[in-house]
């Protein structure tokens, strides 16, 4: 009951079209294709496919279970999440990727979580964050939480594997 007043509230906010359509617990909307989808891509030797990348909002349900609802609108809800995850085609091994995170303006504060290369512009508007990570199941991901002060507007974000663009997400975070 509760999946089905989210989807309501959603669709009321006009974030999610064709309500009906979406089945939230196995869904497979993509929202930004990836440019390099269906082609090859060499990464440690090995060549690769973007099979998939989707771009949306994470949320923990009361039970601690994430659940991730593709959307290109963002609430701005404290302690939910946005962010993306790209599926490399038989892919396992070592992956370094970097993300270009564009925001309208800078926010209040900026944080991480992890000890990583995280780098921000002089203005506070573009963040740059690398990593390296071991992929078993070819999933990279990453997810920002939202906090107040978090600027609303459109926001963009490049994904580089190995210097290369795999894909770009382009949202707005709207008020909740």
């Amino acid at each position: 009951m509760k999946i089905y007043v989210f989807r309501l509230f959603l669709t009321s906010l006009g974030l999610i079209s064709g309500f009906v359509a979406v089945n939230f617990h196995n869904t497979s909307a993509v929202l930004a294709e990836a440019p390099l989808e269906n082609s090859q891509l060499l990464v440690n030797g090995k060549h690769i496919t973007v099979k998939k990348s989707e771009f949306g909002v994470r949320i923990v349900d009361a039970k601690g279970k994430a659940n991730f609802f593709p959307t290109s609108k963002v609430p701005l809800k404290k302690g939910d999440a946005y962010g993306w995850r790209i599926k490399l085609q038989n892919y396992q091994g070592k992956v370094r990727w970097r993300e270009v995170l564009r925001l309208p303006k800078a926010p209040e504060t900026w944080a991480t979580q992890e000890d990583e290369n995280f780098y921000l512009s002089a203005d506070g508007t573009t963040a740059v964050t690398k990593r390296t990570e071991t992929s078993a199941n070819g999933v990279i991901e990453n997810f920002w939480k939202i906090a107040p002060g978090d600027p609303l507007g459109k926001h963009k974000i490049e994904v580089y594997v190995d210097e290369r663009l795999v894909a770009t997400f382009e949202f707005e975070m709207v008020a909740f």
